[in-house]
């Protein structure tokens, strides 16, 4: 039970993030922001387990600029610029974004039915962003090709196939976070001062959202396995969601839920009906996915 707990947590604390920047960090750049989740819980983690990246330099530089130091910006963006529960829905694209850029990129057909599912999700997406609803374009943008971010790594991931998942996290949120500091000089200037006020919010995105998730997920991975941790990654949207209307106070359309009902319907079921090969290719997917 305890195993179960543990690996639920850690979808549900990636769909907090959303709220947190809302309610504490709504003042500071987004840029910043993501060094601040980023650094210090890398080299947190690379202190509980130091040792060599479980991949050569060149990978992992390609990973970590893909997963964190091109992601956290656009994560963070999003969050700045929509609704956290529209935020959240929009970044749990990731099996449908994969499915369509493995058939763009790769002339990988997905199984008919999977395509039918992604179809239903896409226009639950339409739903979600239709004209009347006045989502933020940029921030909708953002939260979208930050998911593309985390794909385009889940493909490369599976032709690295890496077993030591804890170190490459840590790895992958040390050298993004070095990575993300003159992105952030570059686009943010100097770093607004941080005070008690931002205190609570950057330490759970950094403590709590971070290093203590990522450890969680790692952990999880190993004692579950990759097909569990990808059915209980739904929980994140649904978190995201909930913590959304209840704490930040927001309000949606009768077309935004039900584009999101949409989008959580064809995710759901597209876990369900997953062959063994989609199954293999979505535990490498869950294993780059940086939330």
């Amino acid at each position: 039970m305890f195993r179960i707990l543990l690996a639920c947590s850690v979808p549900i604390l990636w769909g907090s993030t959303y709220s947190v920047v809302n309610l504490f960090l709504s003042d500071l750049s987004p840029f910043w922001v993501a060094v601040w989740r980023a650094l210090p819980a890398g080299l947190l983690l690379l202190l509980l387990k130091p040792g060599k990246p479980p991949l050569s330099w060149t990978k992992m530089f390609q990973l970590s600029t893909l997963n964190i130091a091109l992601f956290f910006p656009l994560l963070f963006i999003a969050a700045y610029r929509l609704p956290g529960s529209v935020a959240g829905t929009l970044g749990a694209t990731l099996p449908l974004q994969l499915m369509f850029i493995q058939w763009l990129f790769e002339g990988k057909r997905p199984d008919p039915k999977l395509l039918l599912l992604a179809l239903v999700g896409l226009a639950g997406i339409v739903l979600i962003l239709n004209p009347s609803a006045d989502i933020d374009p940029y921030g909708a943008m953002a939260a979208l090709v930050a998911t593309a971010m985390v794909a385009r790594a889940s493909l490369l991931l599976k032709k690295w196939p890496v077993s030591d998942i804890f170190r490459l996290t840590a790895w992958q949120l040390t050298l993004g976070g070095f990575m993300l500091i003159p992105i952030a000089l570059f686009f943010a200037g100097a770093p607004k001062m941080v005070n008690t006020t931002h205190l609570p919010g950057i330490l759970w995105i950094c403590v709590v959202n971070s290093a203590f998730a990522y450890w969680a997920f790692a952990k999880s991975i190993k004692a579950l396995g990759p097909n569990v941790m990808s059915m209980v990654s739904m929980l994140n949207p649904v978190a995201a969601v909930i913590l959304g209307v209840s704490l930040v106070g927001e309000s949606l359309g009768t077309l935004q839920w039900l584009g999101i009902g949409m989008v959580a319907l064809s995710l759901v079921l597209m876990k369900f009906a997953s062959t063994p090969k989609k199954k293999k290719s979505d535990g490498l997917m869950t294993v780059s996915k940086a939330r």
